[in-house]
């Protein structure tokens, strides 16, 4: 009871963690106080719930855990949420606490459902499962976030064009503003990119250890490598203020039938993406 207890605390480590990844990015891009507060709660937590497994490892055998790469992953995983804590506490350093949790994260991840942790485990093949869930859960999220952004570039745009031509009416009032959609674009494919980062990284683990044949250039795989760098370039160049109005609609379209070809043709291609 005490090691199924324990399997899905690490499980429920894994899942704070990635959201407070969705929230730092959130914070790092738009600056928003409420998001960084949040990030912070989560990985405060995910950091409290690793320091007592690992004081209870070191009482249970009796040395630290640093002599087999599984608990060398752990303890690194640890330090990292730790340093990335401190960082952001006392010296703000917003871009570096970001790019420590995203590695951190990866390194939680890896040692949460690695094959050594898959054969102690009473509940090894459920734990298999429950990271194909938590994946496709990510992706999927991440695809609502995208379509969210579609939508918003719709209206977006569809404003656009009533204000040029001067066919503004009544009926229109009831849209959200210009920049309301601007800033829904923006933070929808903020969130979008975040889970779907986080979706690539559980995904690429269950394939490691679930399938025997796994190859990293599945079409799938890279479809969905590329929707990330897609989205980041759009987000990165709306930061920089070259990517603006009519062309940053257009550009969220654009991006959005790349995401419904990657889903369709992507998982029809797939070795293991298998769409019915």
């Amino acid at each position: 009871m005490a090691d199924i207890t324990m399997a899905r605390l690490h499980e429920a480590m894994v899942i704070l963690y990635a959201v407070s990844l969705v929230f730092y990015f959130l914070d790092y891009v738009y600056k928003e106080k409420k998001a960084a507060k949040i990030a912070m709660s989560l990985l405060g937590g995910v950091w409290v719930l690793q320091t007592v497994f690992l004081v209870f490892y070191i009482i249970e055998t009796q040395r630290f855990p640093v002599l087999t790469l599984f608990e060398g992953i752990y303890f690194y995983a640890w330090l990292l949420v730790t340093v990335s804590l401190v960082l952001r506490i006392f010296y703000r350093f917003d871009f570096a606490v970001f790019l420590i949790n995203i590695i951190g994260f990866i390194f939680m991840t890896i040692h949460t459902f690695a094959p050594v942790q898959i054969e102690r485990s009473p509940v090894g093949e459920s734990l298999i499962s429950e990271l194909l869930l938590i994946h496709i859960s990510f992706a999927i999220l991440s695809y609502a976030a995208f379509s969210l952004s579609f939508v918003f570039s719709l209206l977006n745009l569809l404003q656009y064009r009533l204000l040029k031509r001067k066919k503004w009416t009544k009926q229109w009032n009831s849209l959200p503003s210009l920049g309301q959609t601007e800033k829904g674009m923006s933070i929808s494919i903020g969130v979008g990119i975040s889970l779907l980062f986080v979706s690539l990284v559980l995904g690429l683990q269950w394939a490691y250890i679930a399938l025997f044949d796994f190859s990293i250039f599945d079409l799938k795989i890279i479809g969905s490598f590329i929707l990330v760098v897609v989205y980041s370039v759009i987000l990165w160049r709306h930061q920089k203020g070259t990517l603006n109005g009519m062309s940053y609609s257009l550009a969220h379209i654009y991006a959005f039938l790349v995401l419904l070809i990657n889903f369709f043709l992507g998982s029809r291609l797939s070795e293991f993406h298998f769409w019915y």
